[in-house]
């Protein structure tokens, strides 16, 4: 009777897990259609030099591009921006949600 309830928590656990995409947290998601039309992460992170962030890291998630750093006001925060447009979607800080662009 153990073994039975030891498999079956198994097979739920690996049947949720395999449920959750890989490399997407969730916080936001873009339809930017295909990676060809994408602007690169260098222009995100020369644009938002120019604005006065420090980019500490940058990667591809949920379709977005993804940015851990500071803001000009000093924050630390991660970040989500739409690839084609650059255009800011998220920011949020230790679990705050310091900007949301709606719809998003």
């Amino acid at each position: 009777m153990r073994l039975l309830t030891s498999l079956s928590l198994a097979a739920a656990t690996a049947l949720a897990v395999a449920s959750v995409p890989a490399s997407a947290t969730g916080v936001i998601t873009c339809k930017a259609g295909p990676v060809s039309g994408w602007k690169s992460q260098q222009a995100l992170t020369d644009k938002l030099t120019k604005e006065g962030w420090t980019v500490r890291k940058a990667r591809v998630d949920g379709g977005c591009y993804e940015v851990y750093g500071t803001t000009p006001e000093g924050d630390r925060v991660e970040a989500y921006f739409h690839p084609v447009t650059l255009e800011k979607l998220y920011v949020g800080r230790r679990g705050e949600v310091l900007f949301r662009k709606a719809g998003y």
